[in-house]
């Protein structure tokens, strides 16, 4: 496969980074540091939602662009090679796709413009203690009474849920169905309900990344409900692998490696440059390869999720996504020794690696397990693709 732009794809991706550029510089220093604020990911997502940038894959009648498969890949790895906040997953990714192509009218017109220029704040309530990569486990249930379900229940390892105003939840709403993936519905939650009890989930450094909510006797409206009660498995799927399709990261490992290389050409190790040494070269070519590997296996199989169809094979983005960034961090903890400990003072825009390497080394083993684990990654491959 070709990855060689065409004059007009190559015009197309250099408009898109004069839009990039219009986001202000300390965000993009701020994000690059591992120090993005609330403020800076609404400010960065409004910016490109004026341009027609921040929902480009959703139906053009509510903000989606018209794109080549090839033009959409050129926006992702442009928009993580530029070093800026993404749009908000949880809108863009995840519940703004399922509302648009599955859920009401009604529904479509209350939420999808304000979710795209996140005017609502959406946070993901599908994991619980016993229920994360075996999803169909869950046990909070929705029990239909009257013009509302009645929900009660956990959700926990909801990232960024401290700033989440409304949820998009997976509840059980029939508990005798004859299989686990049967009998879920999907609901969208005001977390402004009486009932609702929202947990911080200190990380170890005092910051808080991940929350866990509790639901007690929730009322939530039946209007709320999305496409048909007890058909949320079919939407958890079809959100799941938009999101595994987004895990790639392969811009934001692109602009790691780039780092990397900078920051290798100015260590040294027995007098001369640590990339002329035999090993560090190895490892250094053979991430590299896998990543132009990742970048075509990401062009097919987005040539192949048109029409609303994501591919099993994102499971595979998934896998190699992470594996690469993971290497990429250990790779960048080898060059930097005990400055990756801390790195004070280092916050400019050509900063290679600013702020603590080893807190992203720690923070990105999560990788390999939010989103479904690689091994379960590793199942749905066997099973979907390969037919064991």
């Amino acid at each position: 496969m070709k990855l060689e732009l065409t004059p007009e794809e190559t015009a197309f991706r250099d408009d898109l980074r004069a839009v990039f550029r219009e986001v202000p510089e300390d965000i993009g220093v701020r994000y690059r540091a591992g120090r993005t604020t609330r403020e800076d990911i609404v400010e960065t997502q409004r910016i490109l939602n004026r341009h027609g940038l921040a929902v480009p894959h959703w139906p053009v009648e509510y903000g989606g662009q018209d794109w080549t498969p090839t033009q959409a890949h050129i926006y992702t790895n442009e928009l993580q090679r530029a070093g800026i906040p993404e749009p908000l997953a949880f809108n863009v990714g995840m519940v703004g796709p399922v509302i648009a192509n599955f859920g009401s009218r009604e529904l479509r017109d209350r939420f999808l413009a304000p979710t795209a220029n996140l005017d609502i704040w959406w946070s993901q309530g599908f994991s619980e203690p016993g229920a994360g990569s075996d999803l169909a486990g869950l046990k909070t249930t929705a029990v239909r009474d009257g013009d509302s379900y009645i929900v009660n229940g956990q959700k926990t390892w909801t990232t960024l849920g401290q700033y989440g105003q409304w949820m998009f939840l997976l509840a059980r709403t029939d508990p005798g169905a004859d299989k686990p993936q049967k009998g879920i519905s999907f609901l969208l939650v005001d977390l402004d309900t009486p009932g609702i009890d929202r947990r911080p989930i200190r990380l170890i450094d005092g910051s808080v990344e991940v929350n866990e909510f509790f639901f007690t006797d929730v009322r939530v409206p039946a209007e709320n409900l999305v496409g048909e009660e007890n058909k949320g498995w079919t939407y958890a799927k079809f959100l799941l692998g938009n999101e595994r399709n987004g895990m790639a990261q392969v811009g934001t490992s692109q602009r790691m490696y780039t780092a990397l290389v900078s920051t290798a050409e100015n260590r040294t190790i027995a007098g001369r440059p640590l990339t002329q040494d035999p090993e560090f070269r190895r490892r250094l070519y053979a991430v590299k390869l896998r990543l132009t590997a990742l970048e075509s296996t990401m062009l097919r199989i987005t040539a192949a999720s048109e029409g609303g169809r994501p591919s099993p094979l994102s499971s595979l983005l998934k896998i190699e996504g992470s594996r690469i960034i993971q290497e990429l961090d250990d790779l960048a903890v080898a060059v930097l020794g005990p400055d990756a400990v801390e790195i004070t003072g280092v916050t400019g825009k050509d900063a290679a690696f600013p702020g603590d390497a080893v807190v992203e080394y720690l923070n990105h083993r999560k990788v390999s397990i939010y989103g479904g684990t690689n091994e379960v990654q590793a199942g749905v491959i066997a099973k979907a693709i390969l037919g064991l």
